[in-house]
């Protein structure tokens, strides 16, 4: 597979450039690894293909995978407690998990346990190689990167996407580029407040 566009959020791209200039490498050395016609093992049963060898996610998926481990990327998981009261969740955002957890129950709140994961992080920047369908990069977009960057735990955050042309040759559901694009440079130059790039990836 290969990049076939980018578009720098906040300076991401000029951002990696300057201060992981091999992260930028080892992103397009895992996408180049990627034979897609080997991952085009799903026979869809959708109307209208059924019967079609489609583009296999998953398949994509464990090979972004194993690449991305093999170059020292690992899963991030940050923990978290939440309320129904706004003000006590400003008060106690920047609180370690467990102050979390007291500071809520002594306000006579009953706390629940949620957290954040993102797939892949080395070195402040964080990967998402989002296949799946379509809500999930808007989450990955406006939840995910943002409040890792706000934790301070990131000072960048890459998004993997298919352009339309592989998005076309899966089941129903997945995003691809193009959508993802206008989605994000609709909200406004500053929205979200992280530094961000979009990759769109093709055969």
């Amino acid at each position: 597979m290969k990049i076939e566009t980018f578009y720098s959020h906040l300076n991401g791209y000029e951002w990696l450039q300057v201060r992981r200039p091999s992260f930028w490498k080892e992103i397009e050395i895992t996408i180049e690894s990627i034979d897609a016609d080997k991952c085009r093992t799903k026979v869809s049963k959708e109307k209208g293909m059924v019967g079609k060898l489609l583009f296999n996610p998953a398949a994509m998926n464990l090979e972004f995978k194993k690449s991305l481990e093999s170059k020292g990327w690992s899963e991030s998981r940050v923990q978290y407690w939440v309320t129904d009261d706004a003000k006590l969740i400003r008060d106690s955002l920047t609180m370690p998990p467990q102050d979390q957890h007291e500071f809520l129950v002594a306000h006579g709140k009953q706390p629940f346990r949620s957290y954040n994961q993102t797939d892949f992080v080395k070195d402040r920047v964080a990967i998402e190689v989002q296949l799946g369908k379509y809500a999930f990069i808007a989450y990955d977009l406006f939840v995910k990167h943002l409040a890792f960057y706000v934790g301070d735990r990131i000072d960048c955050g890459v998004e993997i996407l298919p352009m339309k042309s592989i998005q076309s040759q899966m089941s129903s559901g997945p995003g691809y580029y193009e959508g993802a694009l206008y989605d994000l440079v609709r909200q406004g130059r500053g929205v979200p407040a992280v530094p961000l790039v979009l990759i769109g990836i093709s055969k």
